[in-house]
């Protein structure tokens, strides 16, 4: 039988509390993060409608439900999920680092460590010969701005392991749990086709499409659970096996025709109202006018340009629809050898509201601002 689980640390509430002592740039994103609530535990959210379709699903009907802390460890979100030590997800260009040990979580495959520290978790494993879990929830990542990206954003992970005595998982087994979950949100006359993909924590791997309104778009990814990251968590690979999936939100806004990610954090009532069940459909309230600023500026060519949407955000918060990058220029003798000219197009529109001038113009002086104090640079 199913059951609940939540998972606390410790250590959580003493890095909360650092946190909300510090005034520094990156903590104040973090706190202003961490403030979000987590879209699948809101009524009426186009993300919950979606997550609790998979999680009903007989197949899942055993499935423990596991909740656990947003703030995570390094050795919990990379190391033991079998990520190599240069990949690029582990660089502070792609994670919110909140010390030198502890991140905001980046995937919900992190359930996974914290799912095999539950003590009877292990003994039903051990007696019973399988278990399985589920997990939804919001995660974090530094990314672009367009009507796709937000820097919170939410996935639903699963992962059953058993004995091999009671079960050999094969990429068969993990396929028709992927088609399960496709059919129980687009319907059971879609189109589907399994490639190859490269996840660390499984091998082999393999992402879904599915073909939906004339084109094939990815539905999930999915894979055998590596034998490497069983032995991470003292499991032997000798004995056990096992599949693992996860999606995310993109497919809440795909099936409910939501063009832009703003729209799944907005609190209007004429928003969330037309969210009832899993056939819902999006119907613009107003299309309120966009208006664009643009910037241009010099910066050091080893920057990295998520660097600069964090500063755009800081200020902007859900005003901006997209940064366009219109141009990039380098000219040795004119800027040096180190550095590069960049000119960016900030599309400010509100899904809800109609912007001024005069608000846009104040943050957009504010952005130039902090450009040029943050990232050294020259602004054209």
């Amino acid at each position: 039988m199913s059951k609940n689980i939540v998972i606390n640390d410790p250590n959580e509430g003493v890095l909360i509390k650092e946190l909300q002592a510090r005034t520094d740039v990156k903590a104040e994103r973090i706190k202003r993060l961490l403030a979000l609530p987590d879209l699948t535990k809101k009524e009426n959210s186009p993300v919950k409608i979606l997550f609790d379709q998979i999680i009903k699903l007989p197949r899942f009907k055993d499935f423990d439900i596991v909740d656990f802390p947003r703030i995570v460890s390094i050795e919990d979100n990379f190391d033991l999920l079998n990520t190599p030590a240069d990949h690029p997800s582990k660089g502070e260009t792609d994670t919110y680092y909140v010390d030198a040990t502890h991140v905001l979580r980046t995937q919900m495959t992190v359930m996974w460590a914290f799912y095999f520290r539950d003590k009877e978790v292990l003994e039903r494993l051990e007696n019973n010969g399988e278990v399985g879990a589920l997990s939804p929830g919001i995660v974090f990542r530094k990314d672009e701005i367009d009507r796709s990206h937000y820097p919170a954003f939410h996935q639903i992970d699963g992962l059953y392991v058993c004995k091999k005595s009671k079960r050999i998982i094969t990429q068969k087994d993990l396929e028709e749990v992927q088609v399960d979950m496709a059919k129980s949100i687009f319907g059971n006359d879609i189109e589907y086709k399994f490639l190859v993909d490269t996840f660390p924590f499984t091998d082999p791997s393999v992402e879904m499409d599915i073909e939906f309104n004339g084109d094939w778009m990815e539905v999930n990814g999915a894979g055998l659970v590596h034998p490497q990251v069983l032995k991470n968590f003292g499991i032997d690979p000798e004995i056990y096996n096992g599949w693992a999936f996860g999606f995310g939100e993109r497919l809440a806004m795909i099936k409910m025709g939501i063009p832009d990610i703003r729209i799944l954090w907005s609190e209007d009532p004429k928003i969330t109202g037309q969210f009832k069940d899993i056939n819902s459909k999006y119907n613009p309230v107003s299309k309120y006018p966009s208006t664009s600023r643009d910037i241009s500026f010099i910066i050091e060519k080893s920057i990295n340009l998520n660097n600069y949407y964090e500063i755009v955000r800081d200020f902007a918060e859900n005003l901006i629809e997209e940064v366009k990058l219109v141009d990039e220029f380098e000219d040795d003798a004119k800027f040096g050898a180190d550095k590069k000219s960049y000119t960016f197009r900030i599309v400010y529109c509100s899904p809800e509201r109609t912007l001024t001038n005069e608000e846009v113009n104040k943050i957009q002086d504010e952005i130039r601002a902090e450009t040029a104090k943050e990232l050294n640079a020259v602004v054209r």
